[in-house]
């Protein structure tokens, strides 16, 4: 199984997750999503703050290019941290990019306490994609893979 490990992280937490994935996993490839600069305030309230007026008024934020082909891998894991028990909203972007890829999608997160509405969230950005699993212990994605 061809896995691509993608994951948003502003503070550094989910980055670590996901290092820790690609170790448990025989992962191909690891590509971080990255926003332009200024995109995001350096304090979390504010870009809290932020988040929830590009949701509010359904303009999501500009990632920067990532040179890949969805359709070379069979599972595609995407991480974020939860903003107000939603995914990153770079995540709404990411997955707007990809809905021609015919393989499954999981997501894995990072919480400073609750995880709110996030998978259901992810669901609904992720439109048509085949999502198989949300989750945030890498023994859950051991168990994905292994299927």
């Amino acid at each position: 199984m061809k896995v691509l490990i993608t994951y948003y992280s502003w503070s550094g937490n989910t980055k670590r997750l996901a290092d820790e994935i690609a170790r448990e996993i025989p992962a191909n490839t690891e590509i971080e999503i990255k926003v332009p600069a200024g995109t995001f305030s350096e304090d979390m309230y504010g870009t809290f703050d932020i988040s929830k007026k590009q949701i509010a008024e359904n303009n999501y934020p500009e990632i920067n290019k990532m040179d890949f082909d969805p359709n070379d891998y069979d599972l595609i894991l995407v991480g974020s941290p939860v903003w107000g028990g939603k995914p990153a909203t770079p995540i709404y972007t990411f997955l707007n990019q990809i809905q021609d890829f015919k393989g499954e999608v999981a997501s894995f997160y990072t919480d400073a306490g609750t995880a709110g509405d996030y998978a259901n969230v992810f669901k609904k950005w992720a439109k048509d994609l085949n999502v198989v699993k949300v989750f945030n212990r890498v023994s859950d994605v051991s168990d994905l893979i292994r299927k």
